[in-house]
């Protein structure tokens, strides 16, 4: 077995190489909000990404490629296929809500689309929406125009990009409908193959990259109770923090209540007891 080689650091992941050809994926515990990593760590979080999406990436392959070739380390990391990275991250939409929802108030468009007047916040669009950005490290991510996206990644590649995110969303939306939760928005990042093929790569239908409203509690005309990281932004900003680094320490009520969402997010989605997943992480695929 080749050793793995550190070779990058994101805001919640660690990336090591194996080979020319591999990548492994280290799902940390940290929390990132508003783009800032928060210094406390949500217990079993990485775990919960990890798991998730190779759920998400085992019942989708057959919509769009995936990176994935292996579980490890418990179910913290993704073995995986190295890619050529799309330099932006397409948004799919189906709820108006977060920045969208800001977007829309101030020009009465998401992300270069036009929407019908008087909508409220949280209301469902007629039909899901793309609105791509570009992707930081650090910092924020900006919001970019559709045709900025192609000029970033090349019309062909960013269309069948769009086309792969929009089924991809339409298939866990419905799932996850089926399952009590509402996909209000999910982000996802692709990269191409050797062979130029579009694939799903990072993670997919998290908690930190998705909008989860339980469906039974849904209200539009304003925010909505969630199973995401919704929790920890509106904590912080309750506290007066202004958006900027460094954020603010987690108390352990807060860590609590952000474990169970992840885990309960987990359990709705996949139908799988949690602790089971730790068990035998494989059970997922």
């Amino acid at each position: 077995m080749l050793e793995a080689l550190h070779v990058g650091s994101g805001k919640v992941r660690e990336l090591y190489a194996l080979g020319d050809d591999r990548l492994v994926l280290v799902a940390s515990d940290r929390i990132s909000t508003f783009d800032v990593v928060l210094p406390t760590e949500i217990p079993d979080k990485g775990r919960v990404l990890t798991g998730l999406s190779a759920f998400w990436f085992a019942r989708t392959r057959h919509i769009v490629p995936n990176h994935l070739l292996a579980l490890r380390d418990n179910g913290r990391s993704l073995e995986c296929r190295r890619l050529e990275m799309l330099p932006v991250e397409i948004v799919v939409r189906g709820y108006l809500a977060g920045s969208g929802w800001a977007d829309y108030l101030e020009r009465g468009e998401v992300g270069g689309t036009r929407l019908p007047a008087r909508l409220r916040e949280s209301d469902r669009l007629s039909e899901p929406i793309v609105t791509p950005a570009t992707k930081a490290t650090e910092g924020h991510d900006v919001n970019i125009t559709e045709p900025e996206a192609e000029d970033l990644c090349g019309r062909t590649r960013y269309r069948a990009a769009r086309e792969a995110a929009l089924a991809v969303y339409s298939f866990a939306a419905r799932h996850a409908e089926h399952r009590g939760i509402l996909l209000a928005d999910t982000k996802f990042e692709l990269g191409v193959d050797v062979d130029g093929v579009v694939t799903l790569a990072d993670e997919a239908v998290t908690p930190d990259s998705s909008r989860l409203w339980p469906a039974s509690g849904y209200a539009p005309g304003g925010p909505q109770p969630s199973f995401d990281k919704q929790y920890v932004r509106d904590w912080c900003l309750g506290t007066g923090w202004d958006r900027t680094a460094p954020g603010p320490s987690l108390p352990p009520d807060v860590v609590r209540g952000t474990r169970e969402r992840y885990v309960e997010a987990f359990e709705l989605l996949t139908g799988i007891p949690f602790a089971r997943y730790v068990e035998t992480p494989e059970i997922v695929l």
